[in-house]
């Protein structure tokens, strides 16, 4: 038993003279350095911008067809030969002017009997008068010259109603397109002879969404432009308002007059049109990149004694490159408008220089 306690008590003191061994064969250390205090933060660069005032305008673009104020194709009214065609094709023609005239010789000759005829009843009435006045003739005699003279003057007069319908007339200044008959050709009533169209004056068809309904009035300027004429620009004026908005797109007809000196526009063509709803004159704006959004909700970073502050703002119309701000800020803050990913509310910041445009060569 004795032989078992010391054995044992060997084993221990031979690991506990090894563990001595290997803390003092160990390299020992210095002691780890404490890191230095921080110093304060360092400013970050960033690139400011003022808030500044201009002119926004509010407005919405659509397409359109450009119409003519007024068109018409010249048809005769009645049966005949054509006698003579009176305008040339493209030719500018006042109202009333003359454009196709009918054979109206048969018209004519029915028409001198008919004069005869009614001079011939008024002489008549005339004796007939007399004769009354001394009692010579009834009543029922005067009264039947008198009806005979009236279906005279009728037939006087139907005649020459027909007589003008040989003879067409621009009921409106216009422009003559190109004729589809020739004179001597014999033309049946309502036959296509040329078509007539006021283009001094175009209007233009658009539709708009009825989300800007409220905004649109007569009266309303608009610019258009056509692929024809790009560098320029046309201005209109709304003069009507469709009074129902279209149930399919949940649009309103809109229809413009557009002046058109030179005649260079042409009905059907296609047509751009930007409407002019709103006009605000003392509108602050800032850089588009200045805006921080974070949620529904839009911020900037005002610049005040060299440290960001997040403002919270609301926009109004946007713009290439720029936005408008309804709240938030005042006409000549400074604020970041580049740099403000890595801020914080609070952050100090430090304002670069802009680097001067190179000249150029």
């Amino acid at each position: 038993m004795k032989r078992i306690v010391y054995l044992a008590l060997a084993v221990v003191l031979l690991v506990a003279a090894g563990l001595a061994w290997r803390h003092f064969s160990k390299p020992q250390l210095p002691p780890a350095a404490k890191p230095a205090a921080a110093g304060p933060a360092r400013a970050l660069p960033v690139k400011a911008a003022q808030v500044r005032k201009d002119t926004v305008t509010d407005t919405v673009s659509a397409v359109g067809t450009l119409l003519a104020n007024e068109a018409v194709m010249i048809r005769p009214e009645i049966d005949g030969r054509i006698e003579a065609i009176h305008f040339q094709e493209g030719q500018v023609v006042r109202r009333g002017d003359k454009l196709v005239s009918l054979d109206a010789s048969e018209v004519e000759a029915q028409l001198a009997s008919a004069v005869a005829a009614a001079n011939l009843n008024r002489s008549r009435l005339k004796r007939t008068e007399e004769l009354h006045e001394k009692k010579f003739i009834s009543a029922q005699a005067l009264d039947d010259a008198r009806e005979t003279v009236n279906q005279s003057n009728a037939r006087e007069s139907e005649i020459k109603a027909k007589l003008a319908k040989n003879v067409v007339r621009a009921p409106f200044e216009g422009v003559t397109g190109l004729r589809q008959v020739s004179p001597g050709a014999y033309a049946k009533a309502g036959q296509d002879v040329a078509r007539l169209e006021g283009i001094g004056v175009l209007k233009i068809d658009f539709r708009v969404p009825e989300l800007y309904l409220s905004k649109i009035r007569v009266g309303q300027a608009l610019a258009v432009n056509v692929d024809a004429y790009p560098a320029e620009t046309f201005a209109g004026v709304i003069y009507a308002i469709e009074p129902s908005v279209d149930e399919a797109t949940r649009t309103v007809l809109i229809r413009a007059r557009l002046p058109n000196p030179g005649v260079r526009l042409k009905p059907g063509m296609f047509a751009r049109v930007n409407l002019v709803l709103e006009q605000r004159n003392n509108a602050l704006l800032v850089p588009e990149q200045a805006l921080v959004p974070r949620g529904a909700d839009r911020f900037v970073f005002r610049i005040i004694d060299g440290r960001a502050v997040l403002t919270r703002v609301q926009m109004g119309l946007r713009r290439p490159g720029e936005v408008e701000i309804v709240s938030g800020l005042e006409e000549g803050q400074s604020i970041v408008a580049d740099g403000q990913l890595k801020l914080q509310d609070g952050a100090a910041v430090t304002v670069m220089a802009e680097k001067p445009a190179a000249a150029k060569p």
